[in-house]
């Protein structure tokens, strides 16, 4: 069971199992909420081992009743809501989600494998959250390190560049907004059952994710948008906030790895090394999309419009991913220019999907077979 999987990064978790494990049989739970997008999986619908649920993971007897007709041993659960903004106009919808739906899923998995001749044996409970339960770290260099001490996971050498330190599996939680404090609960209550009742369960912890099919309230889909439109760019604040920054692809590739051989109980920081104040990624993007337009590079640069900052804006995050490299393997395929010109080329060559999505067209997909269940 795959929850959240009409969304942005667990349609590429779903795509990437589904047709790497033809084996298994992948459930896809999803409520469909604004952020669920069937179209996301339009590409694999139709394959013989894959199955779309439309329910909500806070209805507890319906989540029960699905992990015992599908026989479920295994949950990758994404489905949260997730943007920082919408957290802090209804910060009662993020509790009801991310903190009860979790709890849900947990006595959920609990009740149906405690039936099981062979208990919890061959069953995982992974739960996937954000790197924003820790708070924010200092920005001790507003310029960064200049090179070679920057970022560079591809030679295997980190150097956090606008401070001093990451963040570590075991730093201490300090969440800052509605949404962070409502992973940082759920984030609990999932290594409770672990303490508690002995349940399977692995957490990770990861950075911004990029790339194709993701909702384009987020900076990046929203801003190439933007730009292709010639439409203003709002930066909040200076434009100074530093986000370490993972390509979606590669964070499906993590989960992958860690679901099949992360160790029960353990926490493991899922990062792309790529630390970027957000109006250094703006400029990036204004450059990548003009160039690929035909148009002049920076000729949109003065789309940029600063605003007033976000209430309870964190400075700086920054994640160190070592353990996961150490213990598992792991490690980001691709820095952030590279990930940055892929996914400009997505969006630039999907325009359907992004109009469809921005105008709400893409709600109206599926509705006759889903929607109305």
């Amino acid at each position: 069971m795959i929850t959240g999987g009409a969304g942005f990064i667990g349609s590429h978790v779903v795509r990437l199992f589904v047709n790497k494990y033809p084996q298994y049989h992948i459930l896809n739970v999803d409520k469909l909420t604004y952020a669920g997008n069937l179209a996301n999986l339009k590409d694999i619908e139709d394959k013989p081992n894959y199955t779309f649920v439309k329910a909500d993971i806070c209805d507890f007897d319906r989540m029960v009743d699905l992990m015992k007709k599908e026989n479920v041993t295994g949950i990758i659960h994404l489905a949260a809501e997730s943007h920082v903004d919408r957290s802090i106009r209804d910060p009662f919808t993020f509790a009801r989600t991310n903190v009860m739906g979790t709890l849900s899923l947990l006595q959920a998995a609990k009740l149906c494998w405690d039936e099981r001749p062979d208990g919890y044996e061959g069953c995982r409970f992974y739960h996937i959250s954000t790197d924003e339960v820790y708070g924010a770290l200092e920005l001790n260099h507003p310029e960064g390190i200049p090179a070679p001490y920057s970022t560079t996971a591809s030679s295997g050498e980190h150097h956090a560049v606008y401070g001093d330190d990451f963040f570590l599996e075991d730093t201490r939680y300090n969440p800052h907004s509605p949404y962070s404090a409502s992973k940082a609960s759920s984030d609990h209550f999932v290594r409770a059952f672990h303490d508690t009742y002995g349940l399977p369960t692995i957490v990770t912890n990861c950075s911004n994710n990029y790339g194709p099919y993701q909702f384009p309230e987020k900076l990046i889909p929203l801003f190439i948008n933007n730009i292709r439109k010639r439409k203003p760019l709002p930066v909040y604040g200076k434009g100074d906030n530093v986000r370490d920054w993972l390509y979606v692809e590669d964070h499906a590739r993590a989960i992958d790895i860690i679901f099949h051989k992360g160790e029960v109980a353990r926490t493991y920081n899922i990062g792309g090394f790529n630390e970027w104040k957000n109006i250094d990624i703006i400029k990036v993007l204004i450059n990548t999309v003009d160039r690929l337009l035909g148009r002049a590079e920076g000729e949109d640069l003065d789309l940029i419009t600063y605003v007033t900052d976000r209430a309870g804006h964190d400075k700086r995050y920054a994640i160190d991913s070592r353990r996961l490299k150490d213990e598992l393997g792991w490690e980001p395929s691709l820095q952030f220019e590279e990930g940055i010109e892929k996914t400009v080329r997505w969006y630039l060559d999907n325009e359907t999907w992004l109009e469809n999505v921005t105008s709400g067209d893409y709600l109206k997909y599926y509705d006759e077979m889903y929607r109305g269940r």
